[in-house]
C-alpha cells in the first residue's frame, strides 16, 4: 500500500460530527487525519442562505433522499427522510436550530451506567464548540468555532405566539439552553451575519489548508477492514474506482444514524444471522446494531391568517429572487433567516416534572411554496396567507430499526421507524395538538386568526385525532440511537464510544445516543464529536 494512503486517524463521514471530530484531531500537528465524505464539496452558495432550507430538504441536491418502509401506524405511508449528502452533512440543509436538551437527558445517560455523560460532564463540550451571541456564561461558550446567534426578526406573528403561550398559562423562556428552558420564546440558530454556519463552515473550512488534514469527497464507505480483530483500514468506492485507506491508530465512523449501522453491518458487525443472509463474514456478534432507532414525529396545526404579514408575500417569485440575491450578497433581508424563530418547550400534563413537548412556529404555511408558474415546490392546502406551529413528543417510546438491503454500499437502507407504536406516544401527541389549539385561541391571535385548516374543526375526539395523525404525522428529521452506547453486553459501543467486540474502531455521531435528548439533535451531535476527539487523543476536558 502506498504511504500516501496511510493516516493516523480516519474519520468516515463529514457531517455534523465528522467535521468537528476531524478538526479537533488535526489540531495536533503530529498526527495525520483523513476525512472521507460520500457527498461533494459544499461549494454551492445556496447552502449558505438560511431560507433555502425549505428547498434543500426537498431536493436531491446534497441530500440522500431516503424513504422509510411503509409505516404501519401512519396509514402505510413511506415517510420522506432527507439527510445531508455534502460536506457538513445534515447541518448543511437543516433548520439550523441550536438546542441542547434538558440536563436530565444526560443525567439519565449517566444513570444508565455511562460515566462521563452527565450534564455536568458534557456541558464543557457544548461550551467548547460554541461562539454564543450573548457572550460567555455558566451555560454558554464564546470562543468556539460554531456561531450561535438569535435573528430577532420583527414579524408580529412571532410576538403573538409567545404572548399567546403566556396567556394560555405557560412561562416565557429567554434562553432555551439556559437554566429555565421551559416556556415560549425565541430559538438560537447556527447562523452568523445572515448566513448558515454548517459544521463544515465552522470546523472544517478554517483549517482545510492544514498539511496533516486530507479531505476526500464523493467516496462511499464500503466497509472497515479488520486484521486479527483490529480495524486497520477503510474500503471506499469513489468515482475513480475502489480505494483502501489504512489507519495506523484508529477509525471513527461518523456516518450518522442511517449510515453508521449500515457500515458496521457491511463490515461484519451485527446480527450474525442477518449478515450471513447477505453473504457477509462475521467479525463481531452485535445484534443491537441498527436497533433502538428513535425519531421525533410531529403534527401541525395550521390556520388561515387574516392579515398579509406571512411568508406568502415573500415567496412570490420576484420577491423571492430579490430576497435571495440580497441574502447572497449582503447576508441581510428575509432570506437571511430561517423563520422558525419562535417556539416552545411545554408539558402535556401539569403533573409532569419537565417538558415533554417541543414546538416550532412558522409565520406561513411553507418555506418552499415558491409562487412561480414553472416551479413545483411544497404544496399547501391553502393558496394564501396562513401560519402554523408543529409539535412533537420530546422523548418518544417507539423504537425502530435501520438495516442493510444488501452488501452493496450503494443500495438504499431499510428504514423502519415504527412511529406512534405505543399508546403513550399517541396520547402525548394528541395532547400537543390540543395545546396548540388552546394557544391559537388566545386573544393575542384575535387580529390574525382565520379558520383552522388542519386538523380542521371536525377533528376533535381522541379517535378522530388518532386517525388524522395516522394520515398526516411526519418526521422532524431527528433520528438517533442505532449504534447505542451502553454498559450492557448488547450495547454497540461503550462509554468511550469504542465498538464492542473489536479494537481500533469508534463511533461518533447521533447513532450512539441511547435515548433521545429533549431537543433538536445537531448541538448534541457536535458535543459527542467534541468528546470523541478527547477519547481518541487520550485526554479529557476539565469539567466546570
Amino acid at each position: 500500500m502506498a504511504a500516501s494512503n496511510a493516516y493516523d486517524f480516519i474519520v468516515a463521514g463529514a457531517g455534523s460530527a465528522g467535521c468537528a471530530l476531524a478538526r479537533r484531531l488535526s489540531d495536533d500537528p503530529h498526527v495525520s487525519v483523513l476525512l472521507v465524505e460520500a457527498g461533494g464539496r459544499d461549494w454551492n452558495p445556496l447552502l449558505r442562505v438560511p431560507m433555502m432550507t425549505g428547498l434543500l430538504l426537498r431536493n436531491r441536491f446534497a441530500n440522500w433522499f431516503y424513504h422509510t418502509e411503509p409505516e404501519p401506524n401512519l396509514a402505510g405511508r413511506r415517510i420522506f427522510w432527507p439527510r445531508g449528502k455534502v460536506l457538513g452533512g445534515s447541518s448543511a440543509i437543516n433548520g439550523m436550530v441550536y438546542t441542547r436538551g434538558l440536563p436530565m437527558d444526560y443525567d439519565t445517560w449517566a444513570q444508565m451506567g455511562l460515566p462521563g455523560w452527565s450534564f455536568a460532564d458534557v456541558l464543557p463540550y457544548f461550551k467548547r464548540s460554541e461562539a454564543y451571541h450573548g457572550g460567555a456564561s455558566e451555560r454558554h461558550g464564546a470562543e468556539g468555532p460554531l456561531p450561535v446567534s438569535r435573528p430577532g426578526s420583527a414579524n408580529p406573528l412571532f410576538d403573538a405566539f409567545i404572548e399567546a403561550g403566556r396567556q394560555a398559562g405557560h412561562p416565557v423562556s429567554t434562553d432555551f439552553n439556559g437554566p429555565s428552558p421551559e416556556g415560549f420564546g425565541r430559538y438560537d440558530f447556527t447562523t452568523f451575519a445572515g448566513r448558515r454556519w454548517s459544521s463544515a463552515q465552522a470546523f472544517l473550512h478554517p483549517v482545510r489548508g492544514r498539511a496533516n488534514l486530507t479531505i476526500v469527497t464523493r467516496s462511499h464507505v464500503d466497509k472497515v477492514v479488520f486484521e486479527k480483530g483490529r480495524a486497520v483500514a477503510l474500503d471506499v468506492r469513489a468515482e475513480g474506482g475502489s480505494q483502501r485507506y489504512r489507519a495506523w491508530r484508529e477509525i471513527a465512523l461518523s456516518l450518522g444514524t442511517v449510515g453508521t449501522p449500515c457500515a458496521l453491518m457491511r463490515s461484519g458487525i451485527g446480527d450474525p444471522d442477518a449478515l450471513r443472509a447477505h453473504g457477509i463474514d462475521i467479525v463481531a456478534d452485535s445484534p443491537d446494531v441498527g436497533q433502538n432507532l428513535q425519531d421525533h414525529v410531529l403534527a401541525r396545526v395550521e390556520h388561515v391568517c387574516r392579515q398579509p404579514v406571512t411568508l406568502y408575500s415573500t415567496l412570490r417569485g420576484d420577491r423571492a429572487i430579490a430576497a435571495l440575491v440580497q441574502a447572497l450578497l449582503f447576508g441581510t433581508g428575509p432570506a437571511a433567516t430561517f423563520p422558525l424563530e419562535v417556539g416552545a418547550f411545554a408539558r402535556s400534563h401539569k403533573a409532569l416534572d419537565a417538558p415533554d413537548l417541543q414546538s416550532h412556529f412558522l409565520p406561513g404555511l411553507s418555506t418552499a411554496a415558491l409562487r412561480l408558474p414553472f416551479f413545483r415546490g411544497a404544496k399547501t392546502r391553502h393558496d394564501g396567507h396562513g401560519f402554523f406551529a408543529n409539535i412533537y413528543q420530546l422523548r418518544p417510546e417507539s423504537r425502530g430499526t435501520v438495516s442493510i438491503r444488501s452488501a452493496d454500499p450503494l443500495a438504499d437502507p431499510v428504514i423502519r421507524p415504527n412511529y406512534l407504536s405505543t399508546d403513550n406516544d399517541r396520547r402525548v401527541l394528541r395532547a400537543g395538538v390540543r395545546l396548540l389549539r388552546e394557544v391559537f385561541a388566545q386573544p393575542a391571535f384575535d387580529a390574525f386568526r382565520g379558520p383552522e385548516l388542519s386538523p380542521g374543526p371536525d377533528v376533535a375526539s381522541d379517535g378522530e385525532l388518532d386517525a388524522w395523525l395516522s394520515a398526516n404525522a411526519d418526521t422532524v428529521f431527528h433520528p438517533i440511537g442505532t449504534a447505542r452506547m451502553g454498559a450492557d453486553a448488547r450495547a454497540v459501543v461503550d462509554a468511550e464510544l469504542r465498538v464492542r467486540g473489536v479494537e481500533g474502531l469508534r463511533v461518533a455521531d447521533a447513532s450512539v445516543m441511547p435515548r433521545m435528548p429533549s431537543s433538536n439533535t445537531h448541538a448534541p451531535t457536535v458535543m459527542i464529536a467534541e468528546k470523541a476527539a478527547d477519547f481518541l487523543r487520550g485526554h479529557m476536558a476539565a469539567v466546570g
